[in-house]
């Protein structure tokens, strides 16, 4: 067809005018539809489309607008979201570019909340065979709340009143807003290292669930699971519940609540351990009594000690005398065995054996040293035969008649011929005293 007269655009061109138009005519506008296939690439940036019964819309949710919601977000849920239409030129799809998003039907907290608190009791951190119970009389209590406001100044009251002898060591933290979560799991932390202190208190007053938002912070419900000491929650009024709450070792409905859970009453206990110490008096005094009327009425029934022990001392004096008379009568009886036994020793005695044998020792003395010589010189005239033959065979004998050892340097080999070293060899001549280190000069190999 002709083009004459018509103005032919580029596809970037009317791509470019259909974007322009659409931001011209919705600048800003409100969707509410079904959450579908999500995506959630390593930029941080959402991409969804956004449908209901019979259309879709893509719709993207940069990365700054991203991390500002409160929940996560998911296939499924049906939300209402404000934005700007917008066109993708390299597709040339029209999609929203989210500025705002919140949970149809729920707030966003509402649900955030409920979402952490699942992954929180999926993990175990709210079971309650976890829970510690509170000490009955802590030394130190911690409190880590807004150092400005009634509500301090409630809790030290009471437990003035309560306990005065009761220290308290407080860690001033935001309750609110921005940055108010990481401090109060900081604090938290902190406390928990001290040694001093046996329990802590978190809490602040009431207000909306947004006002209470840090104490649903996943941080603060960490720093109370992981406290080394135990963890009082009393945030809000009894009405409100926060997850500081199933995570924290006992939940006080208030803060003064909390401030009369680990403060016990002085005065009451001063009464009741007054109280304990009379009765355990009473008790003490009573059962005194009732042993020694026991004891009275026994009295007579028991002996007198010193008799028995006067009776076993005659009897342990009778015993020796009869012990003394049968030994002499042992003995009586014993000692012509013994005479008879001492003559029969006295006649095989050692003594009497040697004195006649030494009668026999000169000779044998005398025998033995004749066998000797004649056996040394005889070994001597072997010794003297074979160290002559021996003497015969020695090198060293051989070299004292003027001979000597060559040896070639430096392998040491012995030299036989002449043929064996050259001219300029150096060779080694071990005499009968001493060696000699020479260099041959000449080689002659006739006789």
């Amino acid at each position: 067809m002709p083009t004459t007269g018509f103005a032919v655009l580029t596809v970037t061109e009317l791509t470019t005018q259909i974007r322009l138009s659409l931001e011209q005519a919705f600048p800003e506008l409100w969707v509410q539809g079904e959450v579908s296939n999500l995506r959630t690439p390593s930029s941080g940036h959402l991409y969804f489309t956004l449908k209901d019964q019979t259309s879709q819309i893509r719709a993207v949710l940069f990365r700054g607008v991203a991390n500002q919601l409160r929940f996560a977000l998911r296939d499924g849920l049906q939300v209402i979201v404000r934005g700007r239409l917008n066109v993708y030129e390299v597709r040339g799809d029209y999609q929203i570019i989210l500025e705002y998003l919140e949970p149809k039907g729920i707030g966003a907290f509402q649900l955030a909340f409920e979402q952490l608190k699942e992954k929180l009791e999926r993990e175990g951190l709210f079971d309650s065979v976890r829970k510690r119970p509170l000490p009955f009389f802590p030394r130190k209590v911690g409190i880590v709340t807004s150092p400005s406001g009634a509500v301090i100044q409630d809790m030290l009251t009471i437990m003035k009143r309560r306990c005065p002898v009761l220290s308290v060591l407080i860690y001033p933290v935001a309750v609110q807003g921005e940055g108010a979560a990481e401090q109060i799991a900081e604090a938290i932390a902190i406390l928990g290292r001290r040694r001093d202190v046996e329990v802590i208190i978190v809490g602040r007053g009431g207000g909306s669930l947004e006002d209470l938002w840090c104490f649903n912070e996943e941080i603060v419900v960490r720093a109370i699971a992981e406290s080394k000491v135990p963890v009082v929650s009393a945030v809000g009024h009894e009405i409100d519940f926060t997850l500081a709450d199933f995570a924290a070792d006992y939940r006080a409905p208030t803060p003064s609540a909390a401030a009369e859970v680990v403060s016990p009453v002085l005065d009451d206990l001063i009464e009741s351990i007054v109280s304990r110490w009379d009765r355990l008096v009473q008790h003490m005094q009573g059962k005194l009594t009732v042993l020694r009327h026991r004891v009275q009425l026994s009295h007579r029934e028991i002996p007198d000690p010193m008799r028995w022990v006067y009776r076993q001392a005659q009897r342990l004096d009778d015993l020796n005398n009869r012990l003394r008379v049968a030994l002499r009568i042992q003995h009586l009886n014993i000692r012509p065995r013994l005479l008879a036994l001492s003559s029969a020793l006295t006649v095989h005695s050692p003594q009497a054996r040697i004195g006649c044998a030494l009668v026999l020792v000169p000779q044998l003395l005398s025998r033995l040293k004749h066998a000797i010589l004649g056996s040394v010189g005889l070994k001597r005239h072997v010794f003297q035969s074979r160290l002559s033959g021996l003497n015969t065979l020695n090198p060293l004998a051989i070299l004292s008649r003027g001979y000597s050892v060559i040896e070639s340097l430096p392998e040491g080999v012995i030299v036989k011929s002449a043929k064996d070293v050259s001219p300029g060899s150096r060779i080694r001549a071990r005499l009968a005293e001493g060696q000699l280190s020479c260099v041959v000069d000449e080689v002659r190999t006739d006789p």
